[in-house]
């Protein structure tokens, strides 16, 4: 039997002060455009942990609105071999806190109109984060 691996995150957004949706993205420590999520910490729920990880991640305190879907996938771990992954998305929206990127695991993070997430997750984003984000802007009403 596999190991089996539980991480959370979102689709966060945000009104900028100019009154538009903000959609943000991070770098990853590999370069790659994608959401802020991370791995399950006993005693939590799945939900408490995308906003835990998205508040280490970012620096942004965030309210979950809904939930969009969960990825499963398998990786080979060096030390316990095949992992089963699961990775469970929110729409979530920024209700506060300060912009800052964790440096030990990410290299940046920033807001982006919802035009500009979808085009940098088509070109430097992780394939199967695409449905995630589209269904995350169309909760939002916006359709790409």
């Amino acid at each position: 039997m596999n190991k089996k691996e539980i991480s959370a995150g979102g689709v966060v957004y945000r009104t900028g002060e100019d009154g538009q949706l903000q959609i943000q993205l991070i770098m990853d420590r590999y370069g790659k455009m994608t959401l802020a999520k991370g791995k399950m910490e006993a005693g939590e729920t799945i939900e408490q942990t995308a906003l835990r990880e998205i508040l280490e991640e970012t620096g942004m305190v965030g309210r979950i609105v809904e939930p969009i879907d969960i990825i499963a996938y398998m990786y080979q771990h060096a030390e316990f071999g095949p992992v089963d992954k699961e990775v469970h998305y929110y729409l979530v929206e920024a209700e506060g806190g300060d912009l800052q990127p964790q440096i030990e695991e990410i290299k940046g993070v920033d807001w982006y109109t919802p035009a500009e997430a979808w085009s940098r997750q088509q070109q430097d984003g992780y394939d199967n984060n695409d449905e995630i984000l589209r269904t995350g802007l169309n909760k939002l009403g916006i359709h790409v």
